[in-house]
């Protein structure tokens, strides 16, 4: 595992659970991986779902490993996110277990 994208739910929780995106990604990064967060892709971002989406999956693809939040379940984003990375051979993890 070198690059990891972090997924997980978003929409429709306070400030788009950024906190949780960002605390991950710091914590891998103190790890030594290089970490994709769309927390970071779509910080500032006026897309739409759909744009940030489409944004987010362009960046997924250049990961080796998709790394799942908590909460993974209730998103739409992320199910699609799930099954893009198991479709293209991506290896996928919790990422609170990524040591």
């Amino acid at each position: 595992m070198k690059r990891i994208y972090i997924s997980g739910p978003m929409t429709g929780l306070p400030e788009f659970n950024f906190p949780a995106f960002n605390a991950e990604a710091d914590r891998l990064r103190s790890l030594g991986y290089e970490v994709i967060n769309p927390a970071e892709i779509n910080h500032e971002s006026a897309d739409d779902w759909h744009g940030c989406l489409r944004k987010d999956l362009a960046s997924l693809l250049t990961c080796d490993t998709l790394a799942l939040l908590d909460g993974w379940q209730k998103s739409a984003g992320a199910h699609l996110e799930m099954h893009v990375a198991h479709r293209v051979g991506m290896g996928i993890v919790i990422a609170r277990e990524v040591a």
